[in-house]
């Protein structure tokens, strides 16, 4: 079951709008057990500009690297830090 406060995207990524234009992004539970054991994460700096449906990343798993896509554009307020250093979290 979906939560109903998440969009998602065809390449299973997804975003929650929080208040005063702020969104949550992140990929499907569907894409992160596909990609199995998780080694590296690559996500953008704080300030940088996105453009929806452009490469803003990707993630690297014992399986393969994918490429992760911006489902909005917008600029990048906050990252991840904890994901970025333990990957296996994803």
């Amino acid at each position: 079951m979906s939560p109903p406060d998440l969009r998602y995207s065809k390449e299973h990524e997804w975003i929650k709008v929080e208040s005063e234009g702020v969104a949550i992004v992140g990929i499907t539970d569907f894409a992160a057990e596909s990609l199995g054991d998780v080694v590296f994460l690559d996500l953008p700096e704080v300030g940088a500009q996105l453009t929806q449906f452009e490469v803003l990343g990707e993630v690297e798993s014992v399986k393969a690297v994918s490429e992760l896509y911006s489902p909005i554009s917008g600029e990048v307020l906050e990252r991840n830090e904890q994901a970025i250093e333990n990957p296996q979290l994803v």
